[in-house]
């Protein structure tokens, strides 16, 4: 293998890139992106810059200085149109073809967006995204409503609410960030929001939006009529995996990979549009975090070169800031698990929570508590009984 071509200059593809060097890969490494400029750090994008604490120069900086080591060819402005996974020939847009000995799949995904979009409805994606709403506010209108209460949509809402805007968040399901962080820690997000002014509508979902030249309100599904003078959607994300229908790879929710992160021979996939089965939870993820991305690009990329075979089963990580709390979870958790607070109290913002499922404590929620956050993580690599992880905290079960 000589020359590899990464599609997708994004954190989990120059991750990827960053692997194969370390291997040892010393051979021609081709990245090529539709964007005409490299893409921002991403966590910055709803926190600092929205905030206006942050140059939009300073967010692209970490990506930038990514590319000193790496020795690569960047062709941006031109994206990957068609992919014939067989022969590895990809079809970009400039109207030329490329054939690669290797090849790696990072292209990510795109926002859902609401249908009718006005003037003044916004998603949150790229730096140019951030910077737009930015500007929004930098006009001082008089309600935000922030649709959906996953990471995004909940990191908008304390970022707006910061900057001293009246805000509303709605969103369908009964609890905010419901899929990564269920049950009463869900409710201690409702409360931080509205403790912070924010107004809360859940369990209900956006109708249509009002407004001729541009958007001035929302009505709900019970019939409820919100004025909004900015409305920024945080419903979900779509991989991006159009460009590869007919390729020979099986897609479903991304591109399916084996537990190796291998699509198909040669072909490797890493970051949002990946999915792979994960050997410890018995069912098939794909991971949409910043930390996922870098570990998942980086072994994907090692996995390509050098052949290594090692199952990629990490435990998922994320976090989130809004407002003072910092917020970060270890493990694969779900509605039905058991939740338990070890340590500090929901009412202090600052505490310890577990979640138990049958004997097995299987993930740990930690709110101002980095130092056991870090700790939980390192002992969830392997079976962690549910007694042993409340002796952690000195908790006595018994």
């Amino acid at each position: 293998m000589r020359h590899v071509i990464v599609i997708g200059a994004s954190l989990a593809g120059l991750a990827a890139v960053d692997g194969m060097r370390r291997s040892g890969f010393d051979g021609r490494i081709t990245v090529v992106d539709s964007a005409d400029s490299l893409p921002p750090d991403r966590p910055p994008l709803s926190k600092q810059v929205l905030g206006g604490t942050m140059s939009p120069e300073s967010a692209t900086q970490p990506m930038a200085a990514r590319l000193d080591d790496l020795d690569i060819e960047l062709c941006l402005g031109i994206g990957a149109t068609s992919l014939d996974a067989a022969s590895r020939r990809i079809a970009l847009s400039d109207g030329s073809t490329i054939v690669a000995d290797g090849l790696v799949i990072a292209t990510g995904a795109t926002p859902r967006t609401l249908p009718g979009a006005l003037p003044g409805v916004f998603t949150l994606r790229t730096l140019e995204d951030s910077v737009a709403i930015a500007a929004e506010l930098d006009l001082e209108p008089q309600r935000v409503v922030v649709v959906g209460a996953g990471f995004i949509g909940a990191e908008v809402a304390a970022t707006c609410r910061s900057r001293g805007v009246e805000v509303t968040i709605v969103e369908a399901q009964d609890r905010p960030m419901q899929r990564v962080m269920p049950g009463s820690i869900g409710d201690f997000i409702t409360t931080l929001h509205r403790d912070e002014g924010v107004d809360v509508r859940l369990g209900v979902g956006i109708s249509s939006l009002l407004g001729s030249s541009r958007v001035a309100g929302v009505k709900l599904t019970d019939g409820t009529v919100i004025d909004a003078d900015l409305v920024v959607a945080g419903i979900g994300v779509t991989p991006a995996t159009g460009w590869l229908e007919g390729s020979g790879l099986e897609l479903g929710d991304g591109v399916v990979c084996d537990e190796t992160m291998l699509a198909a021979p040669g072909v490797v996939a890493a970051g949002d549009l990946a999915r792979w089965p994960h050997r410890r939870y018995g069912e098939h993820l794909r991971i949409e975090q910043w930390d996922n991305a870098i570990e998942q690009g980086g072994y994907a990329g090692r996995r390509l070169v050098s052949g290594s075979a090692e199952p990629f089963a990490p435990v998922p990580w994320f976090w989130t800031d809004q407002y003072d709390c910092k917020l970060q979870l270890a493990g694969r958790v779900a509605p039905g698990d058991e939740v338990r607070v070890v340590d500090g109290s929901t009412a202090e913002r600052r505490f310890v929570a577990l979640f138990r499922r049958d004997a097995h404590c299987i993930g740990a929620v930690a709110v101002n508590r980095a130092r056991h956050a870090v700790q939980m993580r390192a002992k969830l690599s392997e079976p962690l009984l549910w007694a042993d992880a409340l002796a952690h905290f000195g908790v006595d079960d018994r």
